[in-house]
């Protein structure tokens, strides 16, 4: 007669489901839920079978080691380092020692038979750790036990389950156990046996269906290394990483809105050496250089994400955000998802505040990394490189270490800070850290060597997705803004950005979208070189000239991951950055301008001066509408034409406007509408709408001309300001006359607003004047503006501003 299922030693993934937590644990339930339920859905799982909780409370019973464990963490300590290794050391030990039941070891080697049958004779299989607390929504259990990879052969499988069911006490789950409030025998351990995927001839990683760092919701994350997945999860490299926006990914396109590449300097692998059957090995240059997965890849795998997070969703009946393991098979090139639990930090989140952690102060920066979460730490450096001296470190105290050791945790949790060599920002110090609440900065390559114990530091995380490191203790400010009760203005609040970075957490003030997405942080910071030297990159390397083939060197070096046609460098990378941008303000307008480099500005990219000119007055020289249809640089231009039109079509974000700049005639404004159709930008196509920023008096007193041409108009209060008072606002001698507020300026601010309302046209402002005056911005209310655009920092207040004066003007809000 059949034993009852609560009483079956081995259950295999297709008897089980998510509602089996108690009986197989956390992550063998989930694995069973997506075999069962989502492989006809086209994600690729993993065969295998759990040993259930059963089959580990029935050994602790049959060998009667109970009352032994129960006596070595007698009088345990959690906060006393050497204490917590000591009893831990003991159980543990135990349990290694203790010989299975008979009918515990055949039901193992009667799986693991069965899976050689499936696959091949001597299968390798993974032996993971499933609790049965694992992953409850406040209580993160994963990565608490241990993981066997490459596991061949029956007396080595049944050794790995020993150490397997062991390791439900490591040090670190006994401490995390004693915080989280569960007794030591609260927990039962169920293991994973798995087929394993040849990732160790390909590639693996972890993905998150929201952005880590911000809960944005509309991002999956994926991160990822040559080799097998643990060196991602352990935090022992730094991975690749790339974003997929999800509500255009659900139509049918190729939103890749984020790549980056890691260094990935060493990958884990196979060995023939049954004690030792993984080991770390050096990448080669080619594979650091190279990006780990496809386009094609990246979006299957964001697709699976989608699946897996909607289903999960839908069983919950709440929107659960999902935390993945993947891996792609060297021999078949077949991609698998390896594991699924829910993320427990943001989906925890439901405050209605948002906290800006902001420098007061500046110091010489000691060195950067990637930056996790947005806040601001300091206190003394402690350098620890191995878990001998973790007893000497003190509450306050910011971690300095290569990377973190999961047995750590219980000095991660008095920490200030935290700082890695290595690691990205879905490792184990990323996401530990991230659950304190705490600093942290991963992958700096350099931290043990470039900082020193007890020398006081503050790292920052609240300047982008770039951490800094600065020396000594600087002054700092917390502002936090209540997002209850902030009213709505029928004057649209926008916002200007320019870093891709900030998208997804500045989206979260509420906004109407962004009237100014300015291209030049994104050409600077994540291109850095001169658009005519990429097209021209075959013959510069043909050039016999050392400065040349400096500039080629650098070139080779920034253009990792693009061996081809070096112009697809920077389509690409522009087309991500706006894209970012665009995902983050989806599905309200986002106003892209135009580069609106000066000549000197241009110059100081990588073989920039090769290609511009040297101008007395690069103010109102060769720069914006004037450069676009100039045979000279038109072929330039048409990389950011086709960067837009990647951005808008092949992802999808239709949301994207275009704003042409610095226009100083309408005879000029159309043949840039001629230029950026020849390279695909069509007006009207597509639903592209073509805006000209107001910027030259020539723009307001020909208003109606220029209306003719483009679809909106957006103001430029900064250089109508000094192109009308006859100044140069970078000019210590006539600063002190600089005033968007002067009367003549406000004139031709209030003409340019009633002729755009006279001719049904689209009109804003983009300029600084709003942001700084208060005063500034109700002027613009009473003249009738549709939209203001502001900083981020001050849009509540500005919003706060404009609605006390719409009531004052009976101006009645559209709630709609």
């Amino acid at each position: 007669m059949a034993l009852k299922r609560e009483k079956e030693l081995i259950l295999w993934f297709d008897e089980i489901g998510i509602g089996d937590v108690p009986l197989v644990g956390g992550k063998n339930a989930s694995l069973g839920e997506m075999y069962q339920r989502l492989t006809s859905k086209g994600v690729n799982i993993p065969g295998g079978f759990a040993i259930t909780a059963y089959a580990y409370r029935y050994l602790i019973a049959e060998a009667k080691i109970e009352q032994a464990i129960k006596d070595a963490l007698e009088g345990l300590n959690t906060h006393d380092m050497e204490n917590l290794q000591k009893r831990g050391e003991k159980v543990r030990s135990i349990i290694r020692n203790t010989d299975f039941p008979p009918d515990l070891t055949q039901a193992i080697l009667d799986g693991y038979r069965k899976m050689e049958e499936i696959y091949t004779k001597g299968v390798d299989v993974a032996v993971r750790s499933s609790a049965t607390a694992e992953d409850l929504p406040d209580a993160s259990f994963a990565g608490q036990q241990e993981t066997f990879l490459n596991i061949r052969g029956e007396d080595p499988l049944i050794d790995a389950c020993k150490r397997c069911f062991a390791s439900l006490f490591t040090n670190r789950a006994i401490s995390y156990r004693h915080d989280k409030g569960f007794g030591q025998f609260d927990v039962y351990l169920s293991i994973a046996i798995q087929k394993m995927i040849r990732s160790d001839q390909a590639s693996a990683g972890v993905i998150f269906s929201i952005d880590t760092e911000t809960g944005f919701k509309d991002a999956v994350f994926i991160t990822g290394s040559w080799g097998l997945g643990e060196n991602v999860v352990q935090g022992a490299v730094n991975p690749d990483e790339y974003y997929v926006f999800k509500p255009t990914l659900r139509q049918g396109k190729r939103p890749i809105v984020g790549k980056r590449i890691g260094s990935k300097e060493i990958k884990m692998i196979y060995t023939d050496d049954p004690n030792e059957p993984v080991e770390n090995i050096s990448t080669t240059p080619q594979e650091r250089d190279s990006f780990i997965l496809t386009d094609d890849e990246i979006l299957t795998l964001a697709q699976w994400t989608c699946i897996i997070e909607d289903h999960y969703s839908q069983e919950a009946g709440f929107f659960k955000p999902m935390d993945l393991e993947w891996a792609k098979d060297g021999d078949k090139g077949e991609l698998f998802i390896v594991q699924a639990r829910p993320e427990t930090v943001h989906s925890q989140q439901k405050e209605k505040t948002i906290e800006t952690y902001v420098l007061k102060e500046t110091a010489p920066v000691i060195l950067t990394g990637q930056a996790v979460g947005s806040k601001i730490g300091q206190g003394t450096a402690h350098i620890i490189e191995d878990s001998a001296h973790i007893g000497e470190f003190k509450a306050g105290e910011v971690l300095v270490t290569t990377m973190t050791d999961p047995d750590w945790e219980p000095i991660m949790k008095i920490a200030s800070g935290i700082v890695t060599n290595k690691g990205g920002r879905t490792c184990h110090a990323a996401i530990i850290s991230r659950e304190l609440g705490i600093p942290c900065i991963v992958g700096t390559e350099h931290a043990t060597e470039k900082l020193s114990t007890g020398k006081p530091i503050t790292i920052s995380c609240a300047q982008g997705e770039t951490g800094y490191i600065y020396e000594g203790l600087l002054a700092f400010d917390i502002d936090r803004l209540d997002l209850e009760n902030i009213p709505k203005t029928k004057t649209k609040i926008m916002m200007n950005v320019g870093i891709p970075e900030r998208a997804f957490m500045d989206c979260q003030i509420p906004n109407e979208g962004v009237g100014l997405a300015r291209e030049e942080f994104i050409i600077n910071s994540h291109i850095g070189i001169h658009p005519l030297a990429l097209i021209h990159y075959d013959e510069l390397k043909e050039r016999d000239d050392p400065e040349i083939k400096q500039i080629v060197k650098r070139i080779d070096e920034m253009t990792a991951g693009y061996p081809g046609d070096k112009k697809e460098f920077f389509i690409s990378k522009l087309s991500q950055g706006i894209g970012r941008i665009a995902a983050g303000f989806f599905p309200n307008d986002v106003i892209v301008r135009l580069s609106d480099f000066k000549t000197n500005e241009y110059a100081n990219l990588i073989g920039g001066h090769l290609y511009e000119p040297v101008e007395s007055n690069p103010m109102i020289g060769w720069r914006g509408a004037s450069r676009y249809y100039d045979e000279k640089f038109k072929e330039a231009f048409g990389l950011e034409c086709k960067a837009l039109l990647k951005a808008r079509d092949e992802m999808g974000l239709t949301n994207i406007k275009v704003m042409v700049p610095f226009c100083r005639t309408p005879e000029e404004g159309e043949k840039v509408v001629d230029t950026m159709a020849e390279f695909g930008l069509v007006q009207g196509e597509n639903d592209l709408e073509l805006y000209v920023m107001c910027e030259i008096p020539s723009n307001v007193i020909s208003a109606d001309r220029f209306a003719d041409i483009f679809d909106g108009f957006s103001i430029g209060s900064n250089d109508l300001t000094q192109l009308t008072l006859g100044l140069d606002r970078d000019s210590d001698l006539v600063s002190h006359i600089f005033d968007e507020r002067n009367d003549a300026v406000k004139a031709l601010v209030k003409q340019v607003i009633d002729v755009a309302k006279r001719r049904g046209r689209k009109i804003g402002i983009c300029g600084q004047a709003p942001s700084d005056f208060p005063e500034f911005a109700t002027f613009l209310v009473e003249c009738g503006i549709d939209s203001i655009s502001l900083i981020p920092d001050t849009v509540v207040k500005t919003r706060l501003a404009i609605a006390k004066k719409e009531e004052e003007m009976g101006i009645k809000v559209d709630e709609g």
